[in-house]
């Protein structure tokens, strides 16, 4: 196989730029994803049903649908909505922030109601309101259970970039199918994706095992 390594170096310019973005969207759409996920986790333990079926409903339709759908409609639907025409960077950090949600939501429930209800009581009988109880017992011990979770997810979330292509987002596998393109190749620019993931991933994956460690 004759590989060349002189395509991957007029590369590797933009290869770099599309992992920075690789990185600077997932890292925004994990924060945000997180934030909304907490609001939907809580509203899904509501104790009335009508309060939990809205969540309960976003949930499942993220959870049951392909992200590459999610990001179409978000794409050719959703943005053009609010800026008159398509917008792929705003596109990305939307469809990536609201799947991640529906995912991040379920890892807030199942870490809050991992905790003994024992200490919600005890924290009332302390003379605590509810949402002081949540806010200093519940989620600090909450949150230290649900770091691993969240690296998994945040892991999931940078390769799931690779998807955002479809909308011509500058992202690794743009710059990839770009080199294809160009040079009618398919080793060089797909192992040098590959490649690219497997060290951001590798990466990730050795940080948060020492942050796990940490906390």
């Amino acid at each position: 196989m004759d590989f060349r390594f002189d395509i991957i170096i007029h590369y590797l310019p933009v290869l770099l730029k599309g992992t920075l973005f690789t990185i600077g969207v997932s890292l925004v759409s994990i924060l945000c994803g997180s934030l909304l996920g907490l609001i939907i986790g809580f509203g899904k333990m509501a104790p009335r049903w009508y309060f939990r079926w809205p969540f309960h409903a976003y949930i499942n339709i993220f959870r049951g649908t392909p992200l590459y759908v999610q990001i179409l409609i978000v794409h050719f639907g959703l943005i053009p909505l609010f800026y008159g025409k398509t917008y792929a960077l705003m596109s990305a950090f939307v469809a990536l922030s609201l799947n991640s949600a529906a995912y991040s939501a379920e890892i807030f429930r199942a870490g809050i109601q991992s905790i003994d209800p024992g200490q919600r009581e005890a924290a009332l009988s302390l003379g605590m309101t509810r949402q002081q109880a949540m806010r200093f017992i519940i989620l600090p011990q909450a949150i230290k259970r649900m770091v691993p979770a969240f690296g998994n997810e945040f892991i999931v979330l940078v390769k799931d970039s690779s998807l955002l292509a479809l909308i011509a987002a500058p992202e690794i596998m743009y710059w990839s199918n770009t080199m294809k393109g160009q040079y009618l190749r398919i080793w060089e620019p797909y192992l040098t994706a590959a490649l690219i993931y497997f060290i951001l991933t590798y990466s990730l994956s050795k940080l948060l095992n020492y942050i796990e460690r940490k906390v």
